[in-house]
């Protein structure tokens, strides 16, 4: 019996592996496997942001791209007060003020991680991606996210969402009321982290002034470094 269950476990453990993306087969450090934290750093200040190990495509695709220097010198190029700042289009690099944005990334995309016990809350790291028509599947962007802003919701408000289908535990109600959020993005978008220091930069970005479409009139670039 002892031998059955360990051929077993062997079998499972190698067909884990072989459903794993290639760039998130790399053997995991320790450090790996527990928190991981990122540095986003802008002219207003730092964010520092741990990644979910729930979330684990997402979190070794994020640190990849960081430690290739692939977001360095990148804008957050969509910025849309009380609901979030969005980055990590490599086309942003050197982009000219009138240049449209938001189309740019790797090359690839990510499997959806969509995990129902990770919301909306502000401060949340959650990957861009295109709409369901083409995307049934809500595969992410290889690169772009977006860290959530949004504000705070009434109970009434929280209900309303409720009887259209949207199911809140009581923690995440007592978050979207007091920290607030953007709650009807729930189960549609990859969260994958959360800013654990620097919530105020969130704010001042947040805060700049935009051209239509978005984007800052005045440059937002950021460098994001892996806290090792």
């Amino acid at each position: 019996m002892q031998k059955i269950i360990n051929y077993l476990f062997i079998f499972t453990f190698v067909s884990l592996l072989g459903n794993t993306p290639v760039w998130a087969q790399k053997e995991k450090t320790e450090k790996e496997s527990k928190e991981t934290m990122v540095i986003i750093s802008t002219e207003y200040g730092d964010m520092k942001i741990k990644l979910y190990d729930q979330t684990p495509y997402h979190r070794d695709n994020f640190l990849k791209l960081a430690r290739q220097g692939f977001y360095d010198g990148t804008l957050f190029h969509r910025v849309i007060k009380d609901f979030m700042i969005q980055g990590g289009d490599p086309d942003s690099k050197n982009a000219q003020p009138s240049q449209q944005l938001g189309m740019g990334g790797p090359g690839y995309t990510v499997p959806a991680e969509i995990n129902p016990d990770l919301f909306h809350k502000k401060g949340v790291l959650s990957a861009a991606r295109t709409g369901d028509q083409g995307n049934p599947q809500r595969r992410s962007s290889g690169s772009q996210f977006y860290v959530v802003q949004g504000k705070t919701a009434t109970e009434a408000e929280l209900k309303g969402m409720e009887s259209r289908g949207f199911v809140f535990s009581d923690a995440q109600k007592e978050a979207y009321k007091t920290v607030g959020g953007t709650p009807f993005l729930d189960g549609q978008y990859t969260v994958f982290g959360e800013v654990v220091e620097g919530l105020d930069v969130i704010d001042k970005i947040a805060a700049t002034q935009t051209a239509p479409g978005d984007r800052p009139l005045k440059d937002v670039k950021m460098t994001v470094k892996v806290v090792e």
